[in-house]
């Protein structure tokens, strides 16, 4: 028996996932990529149950043991459309997913580890379908009692001005929590 996507952990305490998700329009059947999926795959495993069985999410990591969680706990919640690649998002080329066959991208608490968005961007851009979405969310830039310094964190205005490089317009500007926001583009 399948767990209801409300028992499977999401870290609500700083976003709540499965209302984000579904606020940007994660349906059925979609194709999602989450770029730096991390440990506990939190927008991993909440995309997969809103995907469905005829969805697929590529779940990406540097990691090996952050994919092996992830595999882990998604069997113990009877996910089956979860795939997990290992990949270097800093290196052009390392994320072995198609051109142009993704629905949806997530980059989420991923920009603030690194200095090369411009690469990350432009491998975001190349495996989004026409019209394919992408999600950033990141740390608000302000300080807050947990989390990354705010001089590590990246602006929001940075994130669109990069987006835009790539050829993705804004399609829309959340607050995803009390410390972080969310910014979803299209691809054109």
């Amino acid at each position: 028996m399948a767990i209801p996507i409300n028992k499977i952990p999401g870290g609500k305490e700083l976003i709540d996932v499965p209302k984000l998700l579904k606020e940007i329009g994660i349906t059925e059947k979609m194709i999602v990529a989450d770029l730096g999926c991390g440990r506990r795959g939190y927008f991993s495993l909440q995309a997969a149950k809103l995907v469905g069985p005829r969805g697929l999410i590529y779940a990406v990591d540097i990691l090996q043991p952050s994919l092996k969680s992830l595999e882990s706990i998604a069997h113990l919640f009877g996910i089956n459309n979860i795939k997990t690649i290992w990949g270097d998002l800093e290196v052009e080329g390392a994320i072995k997913i198609p051109n142009e066959s993704i629905d949806f991208v997530f980059l989420n608490n991923v920009l603030f580890q690194t200095k090369k968005h411009e690469i990350i961007f432009k491998e975001t851009a190349k495996i989004l379908k026409r019209n394919g979405k992408l999600l950033v969310t990141e740390w608000e830039k302000t300080s807050a009692p947990f989390g990354p310094d705010p001089s590590q964190r990246i602006d929001k205005e940075e994130v669109k001005k990069q987006a835009g490089v790539v050829g993705l317009t804004l399609e829309k500007d959340l607050k995803a929590g009390p410390y972080h926001y969310s910014l979803v583009f299209r691809k054109t």
